[in-house]
């Protein structure tokens, strides 16, 4: 039997901090054509469900968390108690799709059963049809959540998740010199270079964990995007072209993360600005997660990740000067050890006994924090399109939770051809989150325009 590790049960243990969240991650594929039957639907998803491990377990818990939490097999496992059915007055636009999402992720796993659930939406314009997947944290994090939703559909040729890797034109070769001489074999030499190595890294994960510490015990003050939610959710999604994104990251030698990132800046900006509140330097300290999982663990299930914790440049309305700005931002905080530190952590409290982490845990996520105002998730999704019993799967949105305060979330996916954020935010203080969705939309439009305004310039100077 498998037990949770410090990092999964944390997941738990924040969901039981606080009785107004719902700690699962979702996933929206919209299908093109006319759904299945819905007998013949929960058939095939129980046949590919067994070969998914998690998807039939459930947990055992251990009295006074003694011991790790352990997964075992559901003994009276039933499809039928993990797939609902519903529909949507037809035609069913965004709107209506998206309030069965927000209302969904709403509601708690049964911890009683194995912890996912499967809601085929009916009704949608355009003749489609959608599956919405549901999964507690703890099982998965947006990898392996992603892995698991990809499985359950129709098997594919190759690697569905493969990108090819895109030449960069403008990028400049990096050079090494070559020395005039073979460099000696001395050993005095190479233990001088380990030493100095293991010092530096110690010495950058000492710094990203007095970083954390500070982010976690600093607090924001006087902003509405940080403090108590209710139960109840608003969810969007916005999709922008991936070769528009592309193209930008080619113009400005950035990242696809720092093309969302940006987006994401100029949204709050958007939000703070619309509220009356002044867009700071110090206003949106993001949760970032990064992966940790090596090319051999990405189908595994679990969490493996670290975090890093940047302050996103609202203050910044210009659209280059803020890209550069969460590039630079990005970069500081990548080599200032945060994820080192965040990983070694989480490394630690594997050799602390679970009933002292557990209660830590539990303790520190009741904590009213207010250092964190947003999180913002990146996760690589299939390049290919996905089937499901024989139809396309035209979209994918992913759907991130809030907790610990976090009134909004964001969940960045590719797709095939698209980049999606999706976005959750508590009902009563996220209102707003049209204006949000929408001027992360335009931003990346602006960025775009901005390398066909180089171009074009660069045309006139050429004739």
């Amino acid at each position: 039997m498998e037990q949770l590790n410090t990092l999964d049960a944390g997941f738990l243990a924040a969901e039981d901090s606080d009785r107004n969240v719902s700690l699962a991650i979702g996933g929206i594929a919209i299908i093109d054509g006319a759904p299945p039957k819905y007998d013949e639907f929960k058939a095939v998803l129980a046949q590919r469900v067994q070969a998914i491990p998690r998807c039939i377990q459930m947990l055992r818990t251990q009295p006074f968390d003694l011991g790790a939490p352990q997964w075992v097999e559901d003994p009276a496992f039933d499809i039928n108690r993990h797939v609902r059915r519903i529909a949507v007055p037809r035609p069913g636009d965004d709107t209506e799709l998206f309030r069965v999402a927000a209302d969904v992720l709403e509601r708690r796993l049964d911890r009683d059963r194995p912890l996912w659930e499967c809601w085929v939406i009916e009704g949608l314009k355009g003749n489609r049809w959608a599956i919405l997947m549901k999964i507690h944290h703890c099982l998965a994090d947006g990898i392996s959540a992603t892995r698991i939703l990809a499985r359950l559909c129709d098997d594919v040729e190759g690697d569905v998740f493969a990108r090819p890797v895109a030449k960069r034109a403008n990028r400049r070769p990096h050079l090494t010199p070559v020395p005039d001489h073979p460099p000696r074999n001395n050993p005095l030499n190479s233990l001088w270079r380990t030493a100095t190595g293991i010092t530096s890294a110690v010495a950058r994960t000492v710094g990203g964990a007095t970083d954390i510490a500070g982010s976690l015990l600093r607090p924001t003050a006087g902003s509405s995007l940080v403090g108590p939610v209710t139960s109840m959710r608003r969810y969007r999604a916005v999709r922008v072209p991936l070769a528009d994104v592309e193209r930008v990251c080619d113009k400005f030698d950035v990242t696809i993360n720092d093309v969302a990132l940006a987006a994401i800046t100029e949204g709050f900006r958007s939000v703070l600005l619309g509220r009356g509140e002044d867009p700071r330097p110090d206003a949106l300290r993001t949760l970032v997660p990064v992966s940790v999982r090596s090319p051999d663990s990405v189908d595994k299930p679990g969490n493996k990740i670290s975090v890093m914790l940047p302050y996103l440049p609202v203050d910044e309305g210009d659209p280059l000067q803020q890209l550069l700005a969460v590039h630079n931002q990005m970069t500081r905080t990548k080599n200032g050890g945060q994820k080192q530190a965040g990983n070694m952590a989480v490394s630690v409290t594997g050799y602390i006994p679970f009933m002292v982490s557990s209660w830590m845990i539990r303790l520190l996520t009741r904590l009213p924090q207010r250092g964190i105002v947003t999180l913002a998730t990146n996760v690589p999704g299939p390049h290919q399109r996905l089937e499901m019993m024989g139809r396309t799967v035209a979209r994918l949105l992913p759907i991130p939770p809030i907790a610990l305060q976090l009134r909004t979330g964001v969940a960045i996916l590719s797709y095939a051809d698209d980049l999606v954020f999706g976005i959750t935010a508590d009902y009563d203080t996220g209102s707003d989150i049209d204006e949000l969705a929408d001027s992360i939309k335009i931003a990346v439009e602006r960025l775009d325009m901005l390398t066909q305004d180089s171009l074009l310039l660069f045309e006139k100077k050429s004739v």
